[in-house]
């Protein structure tokens, strides 16, 4: 039996050449025992065949109960998984990083399991092995995941190749496991998040402006939503704005801040976001304001076709076409008009959601 190799790190700032060793030791087939913010895990390369049969032997684990894979960014689910639904990108773009592994249906066959662990450590051996990683808890099966290292060491010292010893872990608590191959979404393990947390995140509605620049039009609809929800007690819906230029980080134009300020809000404090992948996935509903911005949306997420709309299809002013046009630069005349029918759009739309 080959001794382990042990190092101490501060948890806080790791050194990187320990990270990097760790990350070698794993892309040539051996095993790393390696913190997270749950427990401590055993880190194995998923495509090399030997370090995956040694590490079923190690943990005594059935070879028919596959382990999870650990990645660093919330894109590469989609390098392992299909038919996502829109409720698994709610919980990774709420939970994750974070204590929540997602089961959902694999490119391959059967299931896959996904976490991303808020841990610098972890993400850090992650992100430098640049191979996918299982890292199931570093114990014998049916044992107590250990949450300190010499529990995680105790039984497995000359079994693995290195560990890493970060002192305790800051949940201490293994991640709750939601299956989202079936539903309704079947919880297979309470963690660190609880049963009313995880179900509160997926049943709240999330609705999505998109204009050009995300400092007018998106802006009025957005504000005009969460106006109505709030007079109805509503809770249950979160309302976001977005634009498809390159630009963030703009605020709103002075007519759209002086037109708001007349119905009572203040957008003075807005700041512009560009449009993502993760937001058109995790949407209930998509509104758009113009044909080019449905059809940007489809480009970047085309399975948000049946929940993508203009806005102005909810508005009776019927002007023979359905896009309602950029009011930059115009006088505020324009702006007003602008204004006119994005808010009789949202009577309707906070109807009917």
């Amino acid at each position: 039996m080959s001794s382990t190799k042990i190092i101490k790190v501060d948890p806080i700032n790791p050194e990187q050449r320990f990270l990097e060793e760790a990350a070698n030791i794993l892309i040539n087939g051996g095993l790393v025992i390696i913190p997270t913010e749950t427990v401590y895990g055993i880190a194995a390369n998923m495509l090399h065949k030997k370090a995956l049969e040694r590490l079923y032997e190690i943990k005594k684990r059935p070879k028919d109960k596959s382990f999870s894979i650990h990645i660093d960014e919330k894109g590469k689910i989609e390098e392992f998984a299909r038919a996502i639904p829109i409720a698994a990108y709610k919980l990774i773009d709420k939970f994750w990083p974070g204590p929540l592994t997602v089961v959902l249906k694999s490119k391959d066959i059967g299931s896959v399991g996904l976490r991303i662990p808020d841990n610098e450590i972890a993400l850090g051996v992650i992100n430098l092995a640049k191979v996918p990683l299982v890292c199931p808890s570093a114990n014998i099966s049916g044992k107590l995941a250990p949450t300190n290292f010499p529990d995680a060491i105790k039984d497995l010292d000359g079994l693995v190749d290195f560990a890493i010893d970060a002192g305790n872990t800051r949940l201490g608590i293994e991640s709750s496991v939601v299956d989202l191959t079936v539903e309704p979404l079947q919880i297979l393990r309470q963690g660190a998040l609880k049963k009313e947390e995880i179900e509160a995140v997926v049943k709240k509605k999330v609705v999505l402006f998109v204009c050009t620049g995300n400092s007018c039009r998106s802006v009025m609809a957005k504000a005009l939503l969460e106006k109505k929800l709030k007079e109805k007690n509503r809770d249950d819906v979160e309302v976001l704005s977005a634009g498809i230029m390159m630009l963030g980080g703009l605020s709103a134009t002075e007519p759209t801040i002086e037109i708001l300020k007349r119905e009572d809000i203040d957008v003075s404090g807005h700041s512009s976001e560009k449009v993502t992948k993760e937001m058109l996935k995790k949407a209930d509903i998509i509104l758009v304001m113009e044909h080019l911005h449905e059809q940007r949306v489809l480009e970047l997420a085309p399975e948000t076709k049946n929940r993508l709309f203009l806005l102005k299809e909810f508005a009776k002013i019927n002007d023979g076409q359905l896009n309602i046009d950029d009011p930059i630069s115009k006088p505020i005349e324009f702006y007003e008009k602008t204004f006119a029918i994005i808010k009789e759009a949202i009577e309707k739309v906070g109807n009917l959601i």
